[in-house]
């Protein structure tokens, strides 16, 4: 995100970069004597109705913007401050009830904000001051530009902070042109900022340009900006609360669509249930087949070499399998997938390499296991069910692009 304040006017812009479907706009009257109507950008469904928000502009032009982040556990110094239950509630309650970052500052001050422990946020008012909302720390600011990535400054120096590509465009961005409070020049900003990945053409999901003196709201959607969509936050709260799915607005949008139909662990439960199933599936076989290894007539067992290498492969994939179940940007970004926090989760990447390679010589080991008389019938039948597990897994590998190294 960004703030640029020039000749008293403030602009802020915030890319929601998401794998979500759901994203919304929706608009909030104020319901209480001495609050503000709310204009929310969001993605993250919380129940059927409610939308948490991402991003955001008051009647009185305070906005704001959450950002993922990384901040280490420390010993809560907020333990005796009112909890925070609902994310949701208390990033609306704050538009509804401040207007300046001030008043931002003395609100959040009442709360235990250590339960943002993975966010990092930016309150900006029409004066171009801001508040910068860490887990444990609030920073306050006015410089008339001001960029903002999936970091926490205090803990965060420049140069690790131009290590993310977004976060470094913005800023270069900044440096060499003039900035002008106006639309043009921050949808031009709000591109550069953006991202479109090269595996599954997703990246940045919703883009906010709020302007805090005429308190109009202008949307892009996709990472697509040749179409805009604007709202007067006056008129449209002159209306009635409103709640708007952003794909309904704009034209169809071909990376949307593929973004929606693209299945994976994380957005279907059905596959998060089979592929438990299938590592089930290979637990059991593994132990059948040491099983077999305790039988007293041995010639109609398996080599111990044979079970020991399906049984360490079965392993590799269980554990590959709660990988995939437990990291969703493995289906979207670059293949190998590397792990900024695990290397084990980077090594793991060429699981899919190691099954495609292994699959043949255990096919032709299954199929010589097959022909001969002295493999009993039930040590053949597992054998088979544990390479249909085998291709059932390769197929689902090839449709995530598991194998698209190339990209």
């Amino acid at each position: 995100m960004y703030k640029i304040t020039v000749d008293g006017k403030t602009m802020v812009g915030c890319n929601h970069d998401a794998w979500l479907t759901t994203p919304k706009i929706w608009l909030e009257t104020a319901k209480h004597k001495n609050e503000y109507g709310t204009v929310f950008t969001g993605s993250r469904e919380v129940s059927p109705s409610r939308t948490t928000p991402q991003s955001g502009m008051n009647t009185v032009g305070l906005a704001f913007s959450r950002l993922a982040s990384y901040y280490p556990v420390q010993n809560n110094p907020f333990s005796n401050r009112l909890k925070i239950t609902s994310d949701a509630d208390y990033l609306s309650e704050i538009l509804h009830k401040c207007a300046t970052v001030k008043e931002v500052k003395k609100h959040i001050e009442q709360y235990d904000h250590s339960f943002f422990l993975n966010d990092v946020f930016i309150y900006i008012d029409s004066l171009g001051d801001y508040l910068i909302v860490e887990p444990y720390k609030l920073i306050e600011g006015n410089n008339p530009n001001y960029v903002l990535a999936n970091f926490c400054p205090s803990i965060t120096d420049n140069k690790q902070a131009r290590k993310l590509e977004r976060y470094r465009n913005g800023e270069d961005f900044l440096k060499t042109n003039k900035a002008i409070a106006s639309l043009d020049f921050c949808t031009t900003l709000s591109d550069t900022m953006s991202v479109c990945r090269n595996r599954n053409g997703d990246g940045t999901l919703i883009t906010s340009i709020f302007d805090t003196k005429e308190k109009i709201v202008s949307l892009y959607f996709y990472h697509n900006f040749d179409t805009l969509v604007q709202y007067s936050l006056t008129d449209e709260l002159s209306k009635g609360d409103l709640i708007l799915n952003l794909p309904e607005i704009f034209p169809k949008n071909a990376e949307f669509e593929r973004l929606v139909n693209f299945k994976t662990p994380s957005n279907t439960v059905a596959l998060r249930v089979f592929l438990v199933l299938m590592a089930g599936l290979l637990a059991l076989i593994s132990f059948a087949l040491f099983i077999s290894q305790f039988r007293k007539n041995k010639t109609t067992s398996l080599s111990l070499k044979s079970v020991v290498v399906i049984s360490l492969l079965n392993l590799i994939l269980i554990a590959y399998i709660f990988v995939l179940i437990t990291n969703q940007g493995i289906f979207y970004f670059d293949v190998p997938y590397k792990d900024p926090t695990s290397s084990l989760i980077t090594a793991s990447s060429y699981t899919p390499f190691l099954l495609l390679i292994s699959f043949i010589p255990i096919v032709i080991h299954t199929r010589n296991r097959l022909k001969s008389d002295k493999t009993k019938f039930w040590i053949n039948s597992t054998l088979v069910l544990n390479n249909m597990v085998y291709f059932i897994l390769v197929l689902g590998f090839g449709y995530w692009e598991l194998y698209s190294f190339w990209n």
